[in-house]
């Protein structure tokens, strides 16, 4: 690797492997030492293709997603038990309450482990990742139907291994109320 291309790799890591980082321990459903064995792994057979790759970030997901698929094929992660709490990110989402938002964070983190990995990682890819069946079909390698069974019966275990979920309401971020043109008129120049 020359000069250049390294520190165009050095400077990709540095402002992405937070969320890349976020996105493995995911994927490896809190395991911090799985997950950093995994983007590790991912970001070193990016290094080796540097030069070629077009699009790293989308790159380096699809290598920690293929990755996880292996290793969950290998039921490499079943001789583990996940004991790891995932790090809760600073602050509150916009317009959130911060207790709230961490009891969310707490109790999901806690429900997506008791899911398997196939399960898990197709929940983050549909609705973390915000990925199209499809192309979590063409990552996954299986078909799009098998996606939307396996994400459907996944998100079914979830809601009966935690009720508690159903406590626990999604807030969607707080908008300004409408300016009403009564409000306009007392505004005076």
């Amino acid at each position: 690797m020359d000069a250049a291309s390294e520190a165009g790799f050095r400077e990709f890591v540095e402002s992405r492997s937070g969320v890349l980082f976020r996105t493995a321990l995911l994927l490896s459903g809190g395991d911090r030492g799985a997950a950093e064995d995994l983007l590790q792994n991912a970001l070193i057979k990016a290094a080796g293709r540097w030069h070629r790759i077009d699009e790293p970030e989308a790159y380096v997901r699809q290598v920690l997603y293929r990755q996880q698929i292996s290793r969950w094929r290998l039921r490499w992660l079943s001789r583990e038990r996940v004991v790891a709490e995932p790090p809760e990110p600073g602050g509150a989402t916009a317009g959130g309450d911060p207790a709230h938002d961490a009891e969310l964070r707490v109790v999901m983190a806690r429900a997506l482990r008791r899911l398997t990995t196939r399960q898990r990682t197709m929940l983050v890819l549909r609705y973390y990742e915000d990925l199209p069946e499809a192309e979590v079909a063409a990552l996954l390698g299986c078909s799009v139907g098998t996606v939307r069974s396996t994400t459907r019966r996944s998100l079914d275990k979830l809601r009966a291994v935690s009720p508690e979920l159903a406590s626990l309401t999604l807030r969607p971020p707080r908008t300004p109320e409408p300016v009403r043109e009564e409000q306009l008129s007392e505004v005076k120049p």
